[in-house]
């Protein structure tokens, strides 16, 4: 089968006035790429939120696969709250609803990186006992370590703790490029490292100027990872995403850019 690529909400989320309850309009923009399915924060579901098998049919008509969800959390605690656990839950019976169901759960950064070790436990701990719920109901999850000012997964000493605090029998690893190049790691060596562990991967860019930027404009050599990808049989999801001012301010023409990218760079050289 190889790897399918797809498109992830973020792009369109970081216009959320505008595109908070046009779920059908990303979808549009997804397919006219052609790209073959959505990862998407849940927040974007809009009136789909709760509806998965409405969701299913529209993804139908259109011929787009939902090979993820992605659900930020704080886990303040080593335990999850009531509020975290229930909303957990619910997105492990929305995406269950799907096959081959994969919940990408996110740490959402605080404002800094104060009691780093503290956080850095109860993250894992939370994280940890999700995938184990999960994984009981045939949900597969993965961690998402991101690169914001108060990420406490952010530079390769934090990778270090993450994988040795994560069960790693129970839950995966979704490298995104971006974040890696942005934290200062060599984004190919962190694959590499790490490959084994690797359940989904987003791919956005990233300038020598640490600016987001449109895929092929930046410092990332997406092909080499790409080309190392098929070469050791991974056959999962890419989904590309966009950060850049200009995505920000016309989103369904930074994903049409990014996905001539994608078909010109990535998929025919490996046919």
């Amino acid at each position: 089968m190889g790897i399918k690529y797809g498109c992830h909400g973020y792009t369109w989320q970081m216009s959320y006035e505008e595109f908070k309850g046009d779920i059908l309009h990303i979808l549009d923009i997804i397919q006219e790429g052609g790209f073959k399915g959505i990862d998407t924060q849940v927040v974007m579901l809009g009136k789909y939120y709760d509806k998965p098998d409405l969701f299913k049919k529209e993804l139908e008509k259109r011929q787009l696969q939902l090979p993820a969800l992605t659900l930020p959390l704080k886990w303040r605690y080593s335990k999850e709250t009531n509020e975290e656990r229930n909303l957990v839950d619910h997105f492990i019976s929305y995406i269950k609803k799907f096959p081959n169901p994969l919940l990408n759960i996110v740490p959402t950064p605080e404002s800094d990186r104060s009691n780093l070790k503290e956080r850095q436990k109860n993250i894992l701990s939370c994280a940890n006992e999700v995938a184990k719920r999960a994984t009981s109901q045939g949900v597969s999850v993965s961690l998402h370590p991101n690169s914001s000012p108060g990420s406490v997964f952010k530079v390769k000493e934090d990778y270090k703790v993450m994988f040795d605090g994560m069960n790693t029998d129970l839950i995966g690893y979704t490298p995104d490029a971006g974040h890696i190049a942005k934290g200062g790691m060599d984004v190919y060596e962190i694959f590499e490292q790490y490959r084994e562990f690797i359940k989904h991967i987003h791919f956005k860019d990233i300038d020598s100027n640490n600016h987001w930027a449109a895929m092929g404009d930046g410092i990332i050599d997406f092909e080499k990872i790409v080309n190392y990808l098929n070469q050791t049989n991974y056959t999962n999801w890419i989904m590309v995403e966009e950060e850049s001012k200009k995505a920000e301010k016309d989103p369904d023409n930074a994903m049409r850019k990014n996905s001539k990218y994608v078909k010109r760079n990535l998929i025919n050289p490996y046919l």
